[in-house]
C-alpha cells in the first residue's frame, strides 16, 4: 500500500487521538460514588427479631394453655404426666428462643449505634461531601470538554487522510491492539519491541509513500517522527 508521509502521520495523530479518548472514558466511568448499606441491614435484621418474636409467642401461648389444663387437674394420670412433659419441653424451647431473640436485640441496637454514628458522621461531612460532588461534577465536565475537543481534533484528521490508509488503521485497530505506532529507534512503539536488523535495513530503504508495518503486532509503522 502507498501513502503520503503526511498522511502516515496523521494516522498516527488518530492513533493518539483514540489512545487519549480510551483514557478519557475510563476516567469519566471510574469517578468515586458515595453510598452507605446500614439502613438495610437495620432492615434485614429487625425482620429476622420479628420472627424471632413471633417464635417465642407461639411458645408462650402453648405453654400457658397446658398450665392452665395442668392446674385444672382435668384428665387421666397418664395425659396429666404427658402435659408435664411437655411444658418441661416448652419451657427448655422458650430459654432458648428467649436467647435467639435478645441476641437479635442486641445486634439491632449495635446496629442502631452504628445508624446513630454515621448520621453524626454524615453531618460534620456535609460540607465535604458537597466539595467533593462539586470536584467531581467539574472533572466530568472538564473531561467531556476535553473529549469533545480530541473528537473534533480526530474528525478533521480522518476527513483529510488517505480513505484506504484509514480503513486499514481501523482494521488493525478492531483487532484490540495499536493501529498505528511510531518506529523509533529500531523499535515499535506499539508493541515496544525492538524491530530484527533484517527487516528493520529492509523498512527503511523503503520508499517514503510505502506504508510499512510491524512484524509482531502488525500495527502501521510511521518514520520520521
Amino acid at each position: 500500500m502507498k501513502a503520503s508521509p503526511s498522511d502516515q502521520r496523521q494516522i498516527l495523530d488518530i492513533q493518539r487521538h483514540d489512545l487519549a479518548l480510551t483514557s478519557i472514558a475510563h476516567k469519566l466511568a471510574t469517578l468515586p460514588e458515595i453510598a452507605i448499606g446500614a439502613e438495610t441491614e437495620l432492615s434485614d435484621v429487625t425482620r429476622e427479631l420479628k420472627r424471632a418474636e413471633g417464635d417465642v409467642e407461639q411458645v408462650v401461648t402453648r405453654l400457658q394453655k397446658d398450665e392452665a389444663r395442668l392446674n385444672s387437674g382435668t384428665g387421666t394420670p397418664k395425659e396429666l404426666e404427658s402435659l408435664q412433659h411437655e411444658v418441661v419441653s416448652l419451657n427448655a424451647r422458650r430459654a432458648e428462643l428467649e436467647e435467639v431473640e435478645l441476641e437479635i436485640m442486641l445486634r439491632v441496637d449495635g446496629i442502631k449505634a452504628r445508624i446513630d454514628e454515621l448520621k453524626a458522621l454524615e453531618a460534620t461531612l456535609t460540607t465535604e461531601i458537597a466539595e467533593l460532588t462539586d470536584r467531581k461534577n467539574m472533572a466530568s465536565l472538564a473531561l467531556e470538554s476535553e473529549s469533545t475537543q480530541l473528537k473534533t481534533e480526530r474528525s478533521a484528521n480522518v476527513s483529510s487522510v488517505d480513505k484506504a490508509l484509514y480503513e486499514l488503521y481501523e482494521k488493525i485497530r478492531s483487532g484490540g491492539g495499536a493501529g498505528a505506532a511510531a518506529l523509533l529507534g529500531g523499535q515499535c512503539l506499539g508493541c515496544n519491541l525492538s524491530i530484527n536488523s533484517i527487516d528493520l535495513k529492509r523498512m527503511l530503504e523503503s520508499a517514503e509513500d510505502e506504508v510499512i508495518r510491524c512484524e509482531e503486532c502488525r500495527c502501521i509503522l510511521v518514520r520520521g517522527v
